[in-house]
């Protein structure tokens, strides 16, 4: 009995001290805002000049107002291609590009990525950079060694990462404002092999996150709530007056509900999470990739691989142009990508891989985090034999309605089996643009919105 209790003891010990590591020394933490960014970049380009220096927050050309296409009011709308990489010389940008992407490059005909000079303009607000400043000696992670004790909210929980998980956590909690909200938000799935026809959606989306408010003061606070969403599809006819709420937690499975106008009635869908498919993609869309990455950190062990200099999405604005045409945005095999722009800029290497006792269809991942802004920019899935299967990348922009905060909603996701391609969150060619908030009175950026009551209300007028 006293070996079984200077066990457990040990185990607790050894716990507390996983807890205690999460957070760094004061030392360490006075270098945000100096040699670091103040989100943990480094301030530093690198020695080729080829990575400028972070140069703060970007803003528009005069004359911007949301509503505007904002490709037009860029600073560098007038920016000419440095060069482009296609399969003819994929090998010379070898070592600047990853696997999925060299890979995409190789196998899909036309394909090129369009690459530009760099510009290290994402900014944060005074109120953020503060919070962050207060997490790099407090933020912790808990026992499990996977969910988020405590942190500060606004603020990135770990601007100095120690490992994996604390970087994903930067990622789930990175600066967004209060959320966002589409009126006519569009995805788009690519014909199957031998056909023609794609898949047009349209619908309504609003994200609101408790965190992002100035009010806000842990995120552990208010039911260890992460973020709600609400969504409502008017088009495909098969998917129309179908909608969704759900409530995503720091430390538990999210709540999903479900309104079905065939059934009438909402449903709950507790099964609606990891690998399951999403409603209505044909198997092309799993339901942890939505926003590039929807999900607890329980499945996988996270690796902290390092940092990589890669051509990420950057400044894509192009990718933002609700005007464009939708027969020249969406190609058969891939989104036009003459509407794309990649940067080089360095990125935090992230490999995911399947707890042992635990399941997923794509047992390995590596994820791509911008080191700017912990946004994953770029994802790679890879099947049960190794092989890489699904790739991501995100069109990510400065935001100015949050004060040039960067963030994305757009992203694309190629299919290296079936050769199709799905792109979500998107404005290319939707006719109206997305609008991102720092603070709203809204009535969908309040909880009381986020109810299944709410749901049956909203769906059966």
């Amino acid at each position: 009995m006293r070996r079984r209790s200077l066990a457990v003891l040990m185990t607790v010990l050894g716990l507390t001290s996983f807890v205690a590591k999460s957070a760094i020394g004061a030392n360490e933490g006075e270098r945000l805002g100096k040699d670091l960014t103040p989100v943990g970049a480094e301030r530093a380009g690198n020695k080729e000049g080829t990575i400028p220096a972070w140069g703060g927050k970007d803003e528009p050309l005069p004359g911007w107002s949301v509503g505007k296409v904002r490709s037009q009011f860029s600073k560098y709308k007038d920016e000419k291609v440095l060069f482009s990489i296609d399969a003819s010389n994929i090998d010379k940008y070898a070592d600047k590009v990853t696997p999925g992407q060299a890979a995409v490059i190789r196998q899909t005909k036309g394909y090129h990525m369009d690459v530009y000079q760099s510009h290290r303009n994402c900014g944060v607000s005074d109120a953020v950079e503060a919070k962050t400043k207060d997490n790099a000696t407090e933020a912790r992670l808990a026992a499990d060694g996977f969910s988020l004790a405590h942190a500060k909210a606004m603020g990135i929980p770990f601007p100095i990462p120690k490992n994996g998980v604390e970087a994903m956590w930067n990622h789930k909690l990175r600066a967004t404002g209060v959320g966002f909200e589409f009126k006519n938000g569009g995805s788009v799935l690519s014909p199957s092999r031998g056909s023609n026809e794609f898949v047009f959606y349209s619908y309504e989306l609003a994200q609101f996150f408790p965190g992002g408010s100035k009010e806000a003061k842990n995120v552990e606070d208010n039911g260890n709530i992460e973020f709600y969403t609400y969504y409502k599809y008017a088009a495909p006819a098969g998917l129309a007056g179908q909608a969704l709420i759900s409530t995503s937690y720091l430390n538990k499975a999210p709540e999903t509900s479900y309104y079905f106008p065939g059934q009438r009635r909402v449903r709950r869908l507790p099964a609606y999470v990891y690998d399951a498919p999403l409603l209505g993609f044909e198997n092309e869309y799993m339901v942890d990739i939505q926003n590039m990455f929807w999900s607890q950190l329980d499945r996988f062990d996270y690796k902290l691989a390092g940092k990589k200099e890669v051509y990420i999405p950057h400044d894509a604005f192009k990718m933002h142009d609700f005007n464009a045409k939708m027969a020249d945005a969406y190609k058969k095999d891939f989104v036009n990508p003459d509407y794309g722009r990649y940067e080089l800029h360095r990125v935090w290497v992230i490999e995911a891989t399947v707890k042992q006792g635990q399941r997923h269809s794509a047992p390995k991942r590596t994820y791509y985090l911008d080191e700017d802004t912990w946004n994953i920019v770029i994802a790679e899935d890879y099947d049960a034999s190794g092989k890489i299967w699904y790739v991501r990348q995100a069109w990510q922009i400065p935001v100015w309605e949050l004060g040039g905060t960067c963030t994305y909603n757009p992203f694309v996701q190629y299919d290296l089996q079936t050769g199709r391609y799905v792109t979500d969150y998107s404005v290319l060619g939707q006719g109206s643009d997305v609008h991102y908030f720092k603070e709203s009175n809204e009535s969908r950026f309040k909880s009381g919105f986020y109810t299944p009551d709410t749901l049956r209300a909203v769906s059966e007028r």
